[in-house]
Formats: C-alpha cells, sequence, structure tokens
C-alpha cells in the first residue's frame, strides 16, 4: 500500500508502527522531501519503533496549543524581544475579569471555539479522558492505568511547585517506579513538563528537584475544577494556574523564537523563588516573576534581586508580569510588565 502512495498524510501514526518499515524503504527509494507527513498526539520520536525507523530521514515540527499571540493576530517573539533589551508593548488588554477568562480558557482551538464556559470544561473533561483510555495505552504500552486519572489530578494539585512526586503516587497507590513512568508518558504526551532548577554549577541542575509546569492553563484549570467565581472571590488557587498559562505562553516562543532558549527556575535553601529563568545560548539570563495582583510590592521583587546578584554580567533583564496595564522600571533592570506584553507588538 505505502509503495503505491507518491504523498500521503498519515494521521495518529503511533496506532499503526507496522507502517513504519514501509515508510522508511519508501523514502528511501524516492528522498524527495514532504512526501509523508505523519501526525500524532505524543512526541513521535520518544517512540523507539519511529526513532529506530525514520531517525534522519524526518524532520518534527512541535504544534502545541495556541499560543495568545496566534490568537490575536501577533508576530512578535516575547522572547527574542526581551533578550534584545525590548519589552513588547501589549497586546490586547485583558486585566482583572478578563484575563481570568483567558486563563482558564487555555489554548485548544476545540476550547476557544466553544462559546461558554460550561462547554469548554465538557470538552476539556472528555479530551484527558481519551487521552488516558485512548492515546497513553498506544503510546505506552502500559495496562494498569487505573490510577492515572487519580495521579494526574494529584500532580495538577502540585503544579509549579517542588514535590516529592514518588511519595505523592504512593498517596494514589502507586509505585516509586509506576509513578515515573507515568510521569514520562504524560510529558510524553504534551500534558506537561518537568523544569529544572537554575544554577551557576550546571551539575546542580541535574541533581535537584524539578517543578512540574502543565502545558495548558485551559487543562489544569478543569483538573482542580478552578472556575472564575471562585477566582472572583478568591485569587489563592488562580496564581498556581496563572504561572502555568505563562510558562505554556514563553514554552510555545521558544518553537518560533530565532534564539535557542531553556527555561528554567530558581529557589535556594532560603525559599527565595523565581518562577521563571530563562536562559539563552550563551548563557544569558531573563528572570520573570508571575503575579496575579494589580499592585506590585518590593518584596516581590526580592527573588529577581537576588538573581541579578548571583547570575552577575549573565543577567540581562529582570521583569515582574502582573495584572496591570503599565510598563515601569524598577531599578537595577528590572521592570514590571503588564501579562498582556506576552502577546504584544
Amino acid at each position: 500500500m505505502i509503495r503505491s502512495l507518491d504523498c500521503a498524510v498519515i494521521d495518529e501514526i503511533q496506532r499503526a508502527p507496522s507502517l513504519l518499515l514501509a515508510i522508511k524503504k519508501s523514502v528511501d527509494e524516492d528522498r524527495r522531501p514532504g512526501r509523508f507527513l505523519l501526525t500524532g498526539s505524543a512526541n513521535l520520536m520518544a517512540l523507539p519503533t519511529v526513532a529506530d525507523s525514520l531517525a534522519g530521514r524526518m524532520e518534527t515540527l512541535l504544534l502545541l496549543p495556541l499560543s495568545q499571540s496566534e490568537i490575536e493576530g501577533q508576530s512578535t517573539n516575547w522572547l527574542d524581544s526581551v533578550f534584545a533589551g525590548q519589552i513588547p508593548q501589549p497586546g490586547a488588554q485583558a486585566l482583572g475579569a478578563d484575563l481570568v477568562d483567558r486563563v482558564l480558557r487555555g489554548g485548544y482551538p476545540e476550547a476557544i471555539s466553544r462559546s461558554t464556559a460550561r462547554r469548554r470544561v465538557a470538552w476539556a473533561r472528555q479530551y484527558i479522558d481519551a487521552l488516558i483510555q485512548r492515546d497513553v495505552r498506544d503510546v505506552s504500552g502500559l495496562e494498569k492505568l487505573d490510577q492515572l486519572p487519580r495521579f494526574l489530578r494529584a500532580l495538577a494539585q502540585t503544579a509549579g511547585q517542588m514535590c516529592n512526586y514518588t511519595q505523592l503516587g504512593g498517596q494514589v497507590g502507586l509505585d516509586s517506579k509506576t509513578a515515573a513512568k507515568y510521569i514520562g508518558v504524560l510529558e510524553q504526551m504534551y500534558l506537561l513538563r518537568r523544569v529544572d532548577v537554575w544554577a551557576r554549577n550546571r551539575l546542580n541542575r541535574v541533581v535537584k528537584t524539578p517543578k512540574l509546569q502543565f502545558i495548558d492553563s485551559g487543562l489544569l484549570a478543569t483538573l482542580i475544577e478552578l472556575t472564575s467565581e471562585e477566582v472572583q472571590r478568591s485569587r489563592t488557587r488562580f496564581g498556581s494556574v496563572l504561572e502555568s498559562f505563562v510558562y505554556g505562553e514563553l514554552m510555545k516562543s521558544t518553537t518560533t523564537a530565532e534564539g535557542e532558549y531553556t527555561l528554567m527556575y530558581y529557589r535556594d535553601a532560603d525559599k527565595v523563588e523565581v518562577d521563571l529563568v530563562i536562559e539563552n545560548a550563551a548563557g544569558h539570563l531573563v528572570g520573570v516573576e508571575v503575579k496575579s495582583s494589580a499592585t506590585v510590592k518590593e518584596v516581590d521583587l526580592k527573588g529577581l534581586r537576588k538573581l541579578a546578584r548571583l547570575a552577575g554580567d549573565q543577567f540581562k533583564m529582570g521583569i515582574l508580569l502582573y495584572d496591570g496595564d503599565e510598563t515601569m522600571p524598577l531599578g537595577d533592570n528590572i521592570w514590571a510588565a503588564p501579562l498582556a506584553t506576552l502577546w504584544g507588538k
């Protein structure tokens, strides 16, 4: 069948691994680029059958949920801009309740197309169920998935925090080996990502505890059952979802940026933190702190100021993203900037 195809689009290729050897043979016989477009709901190169068969024969494009820049029709890349020393002008304003709606909506096209929060949540729940019941089995080969939904919800409660995920797995009846496999599979499905700690000593980045960030804030909000009504009453739980929202936007920016960037975080023994530390290929750093409030206090800058001292000449800029509409210098190359600069111009 493959031999007779000149060009083809094959969706969910991970469900038909037997096609890969035939595709490899066809590509080796006819090296014209673009003959086969293979799509899947998981990282194809993490599947042994794909990596072995098509290594060196394919280009991988990562399609994450839509960024806010894409939704708003903007092309400015936030990462390239700030590493060039320029904070973008804010895009479409999103303050207060409008910001909350944007964060809880997330970036999946199917969710965005639904007109009410109830319909978006219904779609998100069905999507998560489908991933667990169908795609995880296809990708992982794991049979014992009964505890995965509970484990995923437990992980959602710790989003943005340092956490002993093995211990967390034990609380929902998983041993350490299974918990580690589950996290790896959820990363492979692009639901979440482990974020390493920044340290001047690169070995410490490996040995220190990473934290998890969910890639889509809408799915995270659904998993923890966070609603706009709750946020109106209290922003206590909104902060972690907003941090994941910013992480997701910056992760999407890395896929379209001219430069190469790594997203990390900072936390020391004194519990001084910076939500995100971005490093470029030259080792220069930009620190990002995320606040859900509309006011900026001196205490909010503690982590950024410490990062600046530690990084020295590597430190390019510190930016506190907040629920406001004004970009303000705060001294020592630290700025407060609206969250709307993430989709600015």
